[in-house]
């Protein structure tokens, strides 16, 4: 099993922070969001992981490497300098992750136990979405629950998912956005969803990047 962490994003909504470091470089409880999730990915025995690159890409080379010192392998995938979107940034590094791969938004903070995408029984094909409770900045959501229903209340995508390669087959490479594939999906009932009620941040602001750091220091 192999991971990817989607880390090409130009982050403009975090701006000034992100005018000279990539919005994964941030720092989260003392270490970079990438750390985090490089860390429990490890945790969860998926060791090969690819992160795609675009804005100032070269600063995550720098400090992670081939990723020895963490105690992974890491590939990475150059994208354009404006990046792909997230289904053009897959689809370009499908080479790099084989039949099934677990993929991570790079700029979500979460304590998900990433073992368990990694137990799915997944046909060609199919896709697995972890779903959040909605966030202040979300509060329609994105997708409902698959076995509840389209007409069911919507929960917020939360950049955590698994994918058999096959679910990119046919599409064209260049960019392109993931969500509008996903709801195709949905219909057709080749995507899966689980709800999660634990530990998950949207770095989307640097007032909600200051606002978990404040969080995170009085436990």
């Amino acid at each position: 099993m192999k991971a990817m962490i989607l880390a090409a994003g130009r982050g403009k909504r975090m701006m000034p922070l992100t005018s000279t470091l990539p919005k994964p470089m941030l720092k989260v409880a003392g270490k970079p969001l990438l750390a985090h999730h490089i860390i429990n990915l490890r945790q969860a025995g998926i060791v090969d992981i690819v992160i795609n690159l675009a804005w100032q890409g070269d600063k995550i080379k720098q400090y992670f490497g081939n990723g020895e010192a963490f105690g992974v392998t890491i590939q990475y995938s150059q994208e354009c300098e404006g990046g792909l979107e997230t289904a053009g940034g897959i689809l370009h590094a499908l080479p790099l992750l084989g039949e099934h791969f677990v993929v991570i938004n790079g700029d979500v903070f979460t304590d998900y136990d990433m073992t368990s995408l990694t137990q799915l029984n997944l046909e060609p094909g199919e896709a697995h979405l972890v779903l959040v409770e909605n966030p202040a900045h979300n509060p329609d959501g994105d997708f409902a629950l698959r076995h509840l229903g389209p007409d069911s209340q919507k929960y917020t995508f939360s950049g955590i998912s698994r994918f058999h390669a096959d679910f990119f087959k046919g599409l064209t490479p260049g960019v392109l956005a993931l969500g509008p594939i996903l709801r195709e999906k949905l219909a057709e009932y080749q995507v899966s969803t689980e709800l999660y009620l634990g530990q998950w941040d949207d770095i989307g602001t640097p007032a909600r990047l200051d606002e978990l750091n404040q969080r995170l220091a009085v436990k």
